[in-house]
This record gives C-alpha cells, structure tokens and sequence, in this order.
C-alpha cells in the first residue's frame, strides 16, 4: 500500500480529561454468508453416529418419567395449530426489540432480557416495573383475538449470581467462588433463593447454571466456572437445577421454583487458548469426559432446558450441529426438554444469518434467541423454509412439542398470571436479610487463604487498620460483571441498596471491637496514627464474557499500580494483608512477596462483610469463623502457565502427575489451624514474567467490544463525554454500535462537519506501550467511510497531559468508499516530541470536522508490521 503524502501534526486541540465509565455492551453474534440447503445425513453416517454415541455417551434414565396423558394433550394442541403459531413458540426476542402489540400479534413462545436490558430501559425499574412489563406480555400471549390461540409466554433471564439485573437483589459469590466453598448444600440453597428472588419479579426462566469446566484461565468467563475438575461441576448442577426447580420427587416446578437452564452445550470451557466463542479440539471422550458432566449432573435433576454454545467442536459451530445437539442430547443422554440458542448464535452456523437458519432447526434447536429487529425475518423465512420443504413439518412438531412439554410441567396454563402468582410483586424477598445471611456465608467459605506469614491472621479487631485499595469500597468492583449490567461497569454503590462494601464490613467489625479503621485508597495516612496493619483490597475490573479474554495471566500487565501500593506500604513497616478480587488465579508472584498474608477473595458479591467475619477474630481474641475454602482452580506459576489444570487420576489417559507443576495446586487452601508444614512458600518468588523470551504479541484496544482498561470517548474542543449507552452524540458528531461480523462489534460515527469531533479510546490511567514503540510495531484497523473525506481525517495516539501524534489518512481511505479497508500505520509515525510510549492515555482516535460517516471495528496494535503497513520518515 502506499500513500503520496502523510501528514502528521500535534496541533490538534482535545480535551484530556480521563475520569471515564467503561462502555458495556451486548455481546451476540450475527453470521454471514448465503443461505446453503441442509445435507440430510445418510443412512450409514446416521448409523455410524448412533454407534459412536452409544460407545462414548451413556444413555442416561430419565429423570421425569413419561406421562402419556400429558403427551396426549401435548400432541392435540400441537394438532390444532398453524404453522405460523408453531414459529412463533420457537422465536424468542428480547424485551427492547417487541412491544405488547407484537406479541399480540405473533404469540411468542417466549422472551428475554438480555444483561442491562431492563423494563422501561430504566436501569433502577423497580419490581413492580418488572411484575407490570411481565403481566402485559403475559395478557397479550393468551389474548387469542388475533392468533387465534392463548399458549402462555414465558420470561427468561440471566440470574447467574442471584437476580442479578435487579436494584436490590442479593448478589452471591460468582460461581469460581462457590466452587472454591466446595459445598452442594449451600449451593441447593443460593439456587432456590435466587429462584424466590426472580419470581418476585414474574419471571418464570433463568439461564443457569453454567456448567463449563474451565481448562484455559485466559477466558473471560472463567469466573462462570465451578471448578477445572468436572466432579464439582456434576455434582453441583445437580444441586443447582434442583434448588431452581425444585426437586422431581418434591416440589418440581412448584409455584417457589423456575425453569432452569443448562448451559452452554458443550465445550464452551476448553476453547483454543481460551478464546470465547471459540474452537474446541478435544476428542469426543474428553468432551464427554470433561465438558459432559454438567450436563450428566444437571440432567440427572430434571433441567427442563438446555442452552446451545457458542463455540465450535472441531470446525463446526454447535448452534448447527445435529450431531450433538440431536444424537448426543436428546437421543442418547434422554433430554426431554427444550434446546434455546444462545444470544444470536445460529447466525454463526456456516451458510446462516441471523434473520435465516434452517440448518439449527434442523440440528436440533428448539428455540431461536433472537434479540434486535432480526426476528421478525427469521420468523418470516423459517415459514418459508418449512413450506418449501427445507425444514421438516416433523421437526417442527418435535420442537413445539417439547416447548409445550416444559410449559405444561411448569404449571404455566395453569398458574395465575405473573402479577398474581403467590410471590410476585412481595418486594420484601428482594435481598431480604435472610437471604443476604445465606451469601454472607458463601463469601466465608469462598475464601481460600494463600499466605499467612507468622499467623498474621487473624485479626484482633482492636487495631489501628487501614483499609486500602481501590477495591476496597466498591461493591460493583467486588461483584463483578453479571452485576446490574451486563459487564458489571458503570455503577455505583449507591446501585446496590442493602449491599455491604468489604471496607464498610471491616469498619463495623473493627469498630464493635474497639478498633480503629482508616480508608485510603492510595494507602496515604496520618504519620503520627501508623496503622498496626493494612487489608489491601484489589483486583481485576468488571468484564463479562469476551470482554474478559486475556492473552496471558500477569496480573495488572504493564500497569503494576496494585504492586507500587503494597511497596509503599511495607517500605513504611506496616504488616500487609492482600484481599485479592478476580474473575480466575493470576500471575501474582510480585504481589505474593508484598504481602504477609494473601486471600483470593474470587468475586464475593453483595455481602462484603462476610470477609470481615474471617479475617477478625471476636473481640475476646477467639476465632469467629476460618478459613474453609480450597482452589478449585490451579494457581499458575508463570504469566504462561494459562492451562494447568489437575489430573484426573482416575483416567489414565491423561498426562501424568509430575507434569502438573502449578505454583499453588488444585484443592490447596491454609486454615487458622494449619501449621508452618503445610504452608507452600510464597515468599521471594520469582517476579520474572518470561516476556524476554516471549514473542510481542497483538494488543487488542476494540476487538468485538472496548477492551479494559480502555473506553470509548467523544469530544470537541469544548466538551468531551464518556460512553455509558450503545448511541451518544455532542455537537460535531454521533456514534452508535452496529453490527459487522458479530452483535454491536463496530461503531458508526457521523460527523456533521460543523466543528472538529473526535472519537477514540481513553483511559483513567496511562498505559506502559513502549514496548510496542521499541519494536515494529503498528496501529491497525478496520475502517470505512461512505463518501469521500473532503477534510484531514486524523488517526492519532495521546499520551498524559496534552502530548499527542496524528497523521492524515483522508486520502488514504478515499480510495476505496463504501467498503471495508484495513488501514495499518507504524507505530514510528506517532514518535518523537512530545509523544512519550510509556504513559499512553489514548491509544487511538479519530477526528475531523469534514462532513462524513465512518465506521470502525478491530482496533490493534499489531506487534508486527506487515507488508501493507504504511511508514513515515
């Protein structure tokens, strides 16, 4: 590629202002490609099949026996309708993309609201705006006076730590937390709170549990995991389903119980180097081995539904794949129930979209998620498909069949509407006390406890402390994503009435005990008050799904402010006690050697003080509760060390046990009790992270979604305003999501000429980049403008304070418009004066004031340049 002119200037004026809120998003997916006819398998491909699961997948009993009366009426309601009926119940849309009319009209099956989607799109919508938006749908589903028929919908959300996208609800541990507890009981009991919780709301549907097991720590969802070892995984979807629904010999799907949802089938956890969404090569034994047992365990209870997976099994999506979703699932483990695709997941199926998928329906999806304005073509051209013949008249009938067979089960023709159902609108079990008693117990048995120098814990609550960090008041920090939004940013604490920080928990204990608490984010104090000891609080920020993928396990890559905090505080003599909060183990080895106590602390949730009752002893120096957790995670020794997980040394077909080295094992966790012995040394570790020896690798800024610790940012020269929605504007310019190869993965920016308007990514700290700067490196991204650029259009770095680089790249994309380009600019045309590398504030902007609309997407740096890669000399 070449370019006659490149111009390049630090004269553009931009506010730099950098206190932001990250930008949260929907993550889904639409496909591409023209619509291809499904191959229908032959008879000794379908024979050859059948033998491969029955050698590998056992045929599990059932766990709700056949009741032939309820088949009969099954099938004569299935009899009476139409097929546009019939579609219908297998399109579920989202609560932002359908009003009541709609479902009036269409009699959807069921519906959803997505992470952040809230009645009234009003973030703090009350449980009576949730009860009232769930009896309208409801009133219009049965209405039978323009489909002709009254089958109930149904209400599906993401309650995967509670009710966790309600003001008010109580919030347990994420789920590595829980498995870290090691305790079905407990687990029995958060699940039929967490049911009571929805409930209160009219909701009858919840997708969980997730059932992955984790075998890659970079994933953005290892969090969602148990465990790395499959046992705690079956035994706990077990007593998850069951405390959703309700036992199958009990109170199966009584008015104290909802649907619950297995998820994500199958493999989601062993993706290629963690990736979401991704590719997983394991053998089918392993899948089974490893990936099944959720489901083994889940099924086992009666889940009345199952959720597809995004990810692929050997090159083929699983939204498509007949194989595992029809011979493995329904023929051979005996699922009875209903398979929901996952957040616009068919779209992904080879030769599908996300308005048109016979080759899902035809695999064994029963029910199409299908949020935006997609739904309505999908609807369209699954009738079509089904006339034309592409999709069976049979296929229909099974999936309907086993829509109805849930809905039948689960009392929903029978029930009241939602507004009358015996819990709905009791707003009092909204994080009611009890229920907050029962996550304050998660959170102490959660905890694993690491470190514990010279029995520096516990704590006598008499002391001089200082609570430090910036996790350390901050209930959504320490909840995670899945917290209110979708990646858990953009809240307050304030956003959680009835909640407990971690430091508010010490405050009371210390307090109570005749002690005295200091909060310092900074770790600053009074020198003439030196504390007897400081509790540390910090971790990772809020992400969800892909968001969270990372490319190795150093712990604040780059940016070790955590680590300079510790220093400062153990230069000055004072005793350090690490509460550390995250999604998965990380490479803490600097942080380890900080501190004379560490706890991994996962993501507690509402009820911070339950690490307060652990780390304080009673105010007459005995032990109020220890330490009981233990890792269900391996704890890496490297920044590398991204896939060790314990054998499972029942099977001998896994790698022997001296090539597991991890730095802590698997089921390691100190107690009050546990002498010198027992400890493993976490002092003077290592701090080398290898990346001498590593390979520079990309830097994703915008790749799908805003990547931490970056966040999309508008500006003129007069304003400037971070993101909190999917459409912002100021007086030069408006940005929205949009869609380009998966849900709201680009931005379209128009700029209306009138004043220079930048868009770009910032961050409330600078990021170390020199690296990057020091190699051949560039910044590269996907772009598009869809008239000619008539202005300079400034692609540009900024750097703390105001020092920034730009180069025009107006010519450059007005040789192809209206079309997607990749535009890749070394790293070397943004150096000299007064750009500095190491405190990169912006690692990318545009800006302009020429009249155009531009979209972008895949935002990188590029650790090497290549041959299209433009040079400035």
């Amino acid at each position: 590629m070449k370019l006659t002119q490149i111009q390049r200037t630090t004269k553009l004026k931009m506010p730099m202002k950098t206190t932001v809120i990250t930008l949260g998003l929907f993550l889904g997916v639409s496909g591409c490609g023209d619509n291809q006819s499904t191959q229908q398998q032959t008879t000794e491909a379908a024979v050859t099949s059948e033998q491969t699961a029955s050698t590998i997948w056992p045929a599990l009993p059932p766990a709700i026996a056949k009741d032939e009366a309820l088949e009969a009426k099954i099938d004569a309601l299935v009899a009476k309708m139409t097929l546009e009926q019939k579609i219908a119940q297998m399109i579920q849309p989202e609560i932002r993309d359908i009003t009541v009319e709609d479902m009036r009209k269409y009699g959807f099956g069921s519906y959803l609201n997505g992470g952040g989607a809230y009645p009234n799109n009003d973030k703090h919508a009350t449980p009576a705006d949730w009860v009232a938006l769930a009896e309208s749908f409801y009133q219009a589903s049965v209405d039978d006076s323009i489909d002709g028929i009254n089958i109930p919908t149904m209400w599906g959300t993401d309650a995967v730590h509670g009710h966790n996208n309600v003001i008010g609800a109580t919030l347990f541990p994420h789920n590595i937390g829980l498995g870290a507890a090691n305790n079905p009981k407990l687990i029995e009991k958060i699940a039929a709170i967490t049911a009571q919780e929805v409930m209160v709301t009219g909701i009858d549907w919840v997708f969980a549990p997730t059932v992955a097991v984790v075998r890659d720590d970079r994933w953005g969802r290892t969090y969602e995991g148990y465990s790395e070892d499959p046992r705690i995984v079956k035994e706990y979807a077990y007593a998850i389903v069951e405390g959703l629904q309700g036992s199958v010999s009990g109170d199966f799907l009584s008015d104290q119980h909802v649907i619950s949802t297995v998820k994500h089938f199958i493999g989601d956890g062993g993706t290629e180097n963690g990736i979401d969404q991704g590719e997983n090569l394991a053998s089918e034994q392993d899948l089974y081995d490893i990936h099944a047992q959720g489901y083994v365990g889940g099924l086992n209870a009666g889940a009345q539904s199952v959720m597809a997976s995004f990810n692929s099994w050997h090159g083929e999506k699983n939204h498509g794949n007949q194989y595992l979703l029809t011979d493995v699932l329904k023929d051979r483990l005996g699922f009875d129930g209903f398979v929901v695709g996952d957040w616009n997941g068919h779209g992904q199926v080879a030769g599908c979209t996300n308005e048109s998928c016979a080759k899902s329906v035809n695999a064994g999806l029963d029910i199409f998620m299908v949020p935006t304005d997609a739904w309505k073509p999908l609807y369209e051209n699954t009738i079509a498909q089904v006339k034309s013949g592409e999709i069976s008249q049979a296929r229909i009938d099974d999936a309907v069949s086993r829509i109805l067979r849930v809905k039948f089960r689960a009392g929903l023709f029978d029930k009241p509407s939602p507004a009358n159902r015996p819990l709905s609108g009791k707003t009092e079990l909204i994080g009611q006390a009890s229920h907050r008693e029962v996550a304050r117990e998660a959170v102490r048995e959660s905890l694993v406890l690491l470190k514990n120098n010279q029995s520096i814990l516990p704590l006598k609550p008499n002391m001089k402390v200082l609570v430090a960090g910036d996790a350390a008041d901050n209930i959504g920090k320490q909840s995670g994503g899945w917290s209110i939004t979708w990646q858990g940013t953009d809240n307050k604490n304030s956003d959680f009435p009835g909640a407990t920080s971690i430091y508010s928990g010490i405050e009371q204990v210390v307090t109570q005990g005749g002690g005295k608490t200091t909060l310092s984010v900074n770790g600053d104090f009074n020198p003439e008050q030196l504390p007897d000891v400081a509790i540390v609080v910090f971790g990772e920020e809020p992400y969800a799904e892909g968001n969270g993928d990372i490319d190795n396990l150093e712990y604040q890559r780059g940016d070790k402010r955590d680590l300079a905090l510790l220093k400062k505080l153990k230069a000055q003599g004072i005793p350090v006690v690490s509460v550390f909060i995250s999604g998965r183990p990380m490479w803490v080895n600097a942080e380890f050697n900080q501190s004379d106590a560490f706890v991994a602390a996962w993501l507690p949730g509402t009820e911070g003080q339950g690490i307060a009752d652990v780390l304080f002893t009673k105010p007459d120096g005995t032990v109020a509760y220890d330490f009981v957790g233990k890792l269900s995670f391996s704890w890496p020794a490297t920044p590398q060390q991204t896939q060790v997980n314990v054998p499972l040394v029942q099977d001998k077909r896994v790698q022997a046990q001296a090539d597991y080295q991890p730095l802590i094992p698997y089921g390691y966790g100190l107690t009050y009790q546990s002498v010198a012995t027992d400890a493993i040394s976490l002092d003077a570790l290592s701090e080398d992270n290898l990346a001498a020896s590593q390979t520079l690798e990309d830097l994703a800024l915008f790749e799908r979604a805003v990547k931490s610790p970056w966040s999309m940012y508008i500006a003129t020269d007069n304003e400037q305003q971070a993101l909190t929605s999917s459409v912002a504007s100021n007086s030069a310019l408006n940005i929205r999501t949009m869609d380009r190869a998966v849900q709201e993965d680009a931005r379209l920016v128009s700029f209306n000429g009138t004043e220079q308007g930048i868009v770009g990514l910032i961050s409330s700290f600078p990021r170390d980049l020199r690296a990057y700067s020091n190699s051949d490196s560039a910044l590269s991204l996907s772009i598009k403008v869809e008239q000619s650029v008539s202005k300079p259009l400034w692609l540009g770095l900024a750097c703390q304070g105001d020092c920034r680089q730009q180069v025009d790249i107006a010519k450059l994309v007005n040789t192809k418009l209206a079309e997607w380009q990749n535009v890749s600019i070394s790293l070397a045309c943004f150096a000299g004066e007064p750009m500095d590398f190491g405190k990169i504030a912006m690692p990318f902007y545009l800006s302009t004031d020429a009249k155009v609309e531009i979209s972008f997407s895949d935002v990188v740096i590029k650790a090497t340049a290549n041959d299209n890669t433009i040079q400035c000399h």
